[in-house]
């Protein structure tokens, strides 16, 4: 098993993409493919089969991966940044 520089519950800050400078909770850590699932961000929709709790079929949002290079955490980001000068982003 890979280590890994975040941890499951750890709050984050994206570094690039479509969602460069959110913060969010990481919910899950996938260590074999390097990937990580951050609470409420890169909503990705679901469809689904008919089943016993959905009988028509559905469509579910749940949120979709990001690539463990793409994270950092939030402490440490925070501390680059009072680092270099510039003023910490607020809580979202």
């Amino acid at each position: 098993m890979a280590k890994f520089h975040v941890k499951k519950g750890d709050e984050v800050v994206i570094l690039a993409g479509a969602e460069k400078g959110k913060r969010g909770k990481l919910i899950n850590v996938d260590t074999k493919s390097g990937r990580v699932v951050v609470e409420g961000l890169k909503m990705i929709k679901r469809h689904t089969r008919k089943s016993q709790q959905h009988p028509q079929g559905a469509i579910v949002e749940r949120e979709g991966t990001i690539h463990g290079s793409n994270v950092m955490a939030a402490e440490k980001f925070d501390a680059r940044a009072t680092k270099r000068g510039a003023a910490a982003p607020a809580k979202a």
